[in-house]
């Protein structure tokens, strides 16, 4: 299997918002953001930059495009106090950032690859969701991008369980080793920060 990080390390936490209404998801969202905070301690721990993605739209609805043609409603609008980041997986510090997107893709209309340039990152380590949306979109164009990829998979959740599982299934035929779990990403965090005291 490959090394988890190759060269710089940067942890991207996708859509990981306080909830609210228009988009299906599969069930353990609580135990997901718990996993998920644990990650984000171990990556602060370690130096390892964080950038904190969120969806948001226009209340007039202007920049949704085409993203309600399928089974997804209305959601995430900029006037809702649920589409904030969750309270719990937020930016702290001058090593954390926090970008707003419109589209799926982190790396769609955002600043996300100068940022990637500047920090001089070799591998991306996602979590957030949806799995099978805009993790999955991030991670084809993160690996499009050549960088390393990997999604941690108990810190994602799908719009079922069938298309999470499809997802990561799909995120590993891209890069052999991209889907890993909580513990052996904060694992190797931890393996970070002791070599850098």
């Amino acid at each position: 299997m490959p090394e988890m990080i190759e060269g710089q390390p940067v942890l991207i936490s996708v859509d990981i918002q306080s909830g609210g209404p228009g988009i299906p998801h599969m069930d353990g969202g609580e135990e997901r953001v718990r996993r998920a905070r644990l990650v984000v301690d171990a990556a602060r721990a370690a130096g390892i930059p964080i950038i904190f993605f969120q969806e948001v739209h226009r209340q007039s609805m202007i920049d949704y495009g085409r993203e309600l043609d399928g089974v997804e409603d209305v959601h995430c609008r900029e006037d809702w106090a649920t589409t904030a980041l969750h309270p719990d997986i937020r930016p702290q510090g001058d090593n954390e950032f926090h970008i707003v997107k419109r589209r799926y893709s982190c790396f769609f209309g955002t600043e996300l690859e100068i940022l990637l340039k500047g920090l001089k990152a070799n591998t991306l380590i996602l979590m957030g969701g949806l799995t099978d949306v805009c993790v999955h979109y991030t991670f084809a164009d993160a690996h499009q991008s050549d960088y390393y990829t990997r999604v941690i998979e108990d810190c994602t959740g799908g719009s079922s369980d069938y298309r999470h599982d499809a997802a990561l299934d799909a995120m590993e035929y891209l890069q052999t080793g991209a889907r890993r779990q909580s513990d052996e990403v904060i694992a190797a965090f931890n393996h970070r920060a002791s070599k850098a005291a």
